[in-house]
């Protein structure tokens, strides 16, 4: 069994990219992440990588779009203001067809907001922050020790789907420390025949490119990704399902909302209330189906969440509105306490039918 070491949540995205082959960084610091930034400015230059803080979240994104395009491992990271700067990069890297990460973790927003953790940066990730008809994978990690292996995950299949990924923490994941179990070296070593990486006059050229000025032929590539999407959503959906076998109630929460809410729902069910947990572990591709077959079942859905609600839509679609959803929420840095989130599954039982 691999040694586990402590670690910080924005250290473990940070060694586990390097352990998964990624060799460029490049950022702006913003609280809470700073620490990703941070560490890679010590760690690349010693393993013969590249880290630049670029002069601003907008530049740092487009760095990303070029070595994506030579098909090297590449991230960023930055967090809720610094994602918005980057919306217009991460639409570009969508349209070329580019695998890169980025890492958000999440404050409280509106504008500046705050420095403090929230999950309101959902509908951005989750339904293409910038321009067009695109997605990202976007995946939510509830530990240390899953910000490590996410990383290593969003790297892998943003290559195999050749699109953006996105690693969705927020500031209490970023600075909170846990023993992790750091995943093995891997290298970057996977045979990209789209990449430009110069021909030598041994192939034809590879173009990367967004801009197709005939619409048909810009019709034709938004049909050709969505199906490439189409088997995403039917293949990479991920979740963890809990106590959900006999569940007359269920809460539906992903990363730092669902550690709460787990308490919650043992606290419950030792006062016979037969409730269970989906946590959506991929918020994009959502986890359709745990939920509509949920919906067949239980009387009622409780949303757990940092924001004012944004989960719920995706609650309600894949459950076709079978059953009501309430929320149970904080926002603005605060996080539901599970004494919370257990009163609201009590007031939910008591009032539903």
């Amino acid at each position: 069994m691999a040694e586990k070491v402590l670690m910080k949540g924005n250290e473990a995205i940070a060694e586990a990219a390097i352990r998964a082959g990624c060799r460029h960084y490049f950022g702006y610091p913003i609280t809470p992440q700073t620490e990703v930034a941070a560490y890679m400015a010590k760690r690349m230059p010693k393993i013969g990588g590249t880290f630049l803080q670029a002069e601003s979240e907008i530049s740092a994104i487009n760095m990303v779009y070029g070595v994506a395009g030579t098909g090297k491992r590449v991230m960023t990271s930055s967090s809720s203001p610094g994602i918005s700067l980057k919306q217009e990069g991460i639409s570009y890297i969508a349209g070329a067809d580019l695998p890169a990460l980025i890492v958000n973790v999440q404050r409280g927003g509106p504008g500046l907001g705050g420095i403090q953790p929230s999950q309101s940066d959902y509908f951005q990730s989750t339904k293409g922050g910038g321009h067009g008809d695109y997605r990202m994978i976007v995946l939510t990690p509830e530990s240390v020790q899953e910000m490590a292996d996410m990383t290593a995950l969003a790297f892998e299949l943003a290559e195999k789907y050749r699109m953006p990924a996105m690693l969705l923490a927020d500031g209490t994941m970023g600075q909170m420390m846990e023993p992790v179990e750091l995943p093995e070296e891997s290298n970057d070593t996977v045979e990209k025949p789209w990449a430009v990486t110069g021909t030598e006059g041994k192939r034809e050229h590879n173009i990367i490119n967004s801009l197709y000025l005939k619409p048909e032929e810009l019709e034709q590539k938004n049909i050709e990704r969505y199906e490439r999407y189409k088997l995403i959503e039917e293949t990479e959906a991920r979740y963890e399902s809990f106590m959900m076998d006999d569940a007359e109630y269920c809460v539906v929460a992903f990363g730092i909302a669902a550690r709460v809410a787990k308490n919650a729902v043992v606290a419950a069910r030792k006062e016979g209330v037969k409730v269970g947990m989906i946590r959506p572990i991929t918020v994009w591709p959502f986890p359709k189906a745990p939920i509509a077959e949920a919906a067949d079942k239980v009387r009622a859905f409780i949303s757990v969440e940092l924001s004012m609600g944004q989960m719920i839509e995706d609650i309600r679609l894949a459950s076709e509105c079978k059953k009501p959803v309430y929320l149970c929420n904080r926002v603005g840095g605060m996080i539901p306490s599970p004494e919370e989130v257990y009163a609201k599954i009590m007031e939910v039982k008591g009032g539903s039918k």
